[in-house]
């Protein structure tokens, strides 16, 4: 079977954690994903986001009285991230995912710098693959 870095998104959706949860929304609709990747103004790793996040922010704000949207990305982002790595085993990140519950994961290169992120749909590609 294939590694992760066979079937990963190679120039995932970022956003930086001084964006607001407006612009994150924005990037998250108009692209058509379920989550972008958190990076420092030097492209490194800070975090994820996920559609799920911008919601509960969005509400809890509203519900508080607050703006919407307002929120900064850093605030309400995901720090402790599970990451892998291009040469691991698509099918052992795939079980690792299962049971974190995961539905993407960013991929790192050796200095820790962002080189992907394997998602879900990209696994059933590579599991549809292996079939055929």
């Amino acid at each position: 079977m294939s590694g992760v870095g066979d079937y990963l998104v190679a120039e995932p959706v970022t956003i930086t954690a001084d964006a607001d949860v407006y612009a994150a929304v924005h990037l998250i609709l108009s692209n058509q994903v379920s989550g972008i990747v958190v990076v420092d103004h030097n492209g490194m790793l800070l975090g994820m986001l996920s559609e799920l996040d911008c919601l509960r922010a969005m509400v809890t704000s509203v519900y508080n009285g607050g703006e919407p949207g307002g929120a900064l990305v850093g605030d309400i982002m995901i720090k402790n991230v599970v990451v892998n790595r291009s040469d691991e085993n698509i099918l052992e990140v795939a079980s690792s995912m299962l049971n974190d519950s995961h539905r993407r994961r960013p991929v790192l290169d050796k200095q820790g710098r962002l080189t992907g992120q394997i998602t879900c749909r990209q696994i059933l590609k590579a599991v549809t693959k292996y079939k055929e």
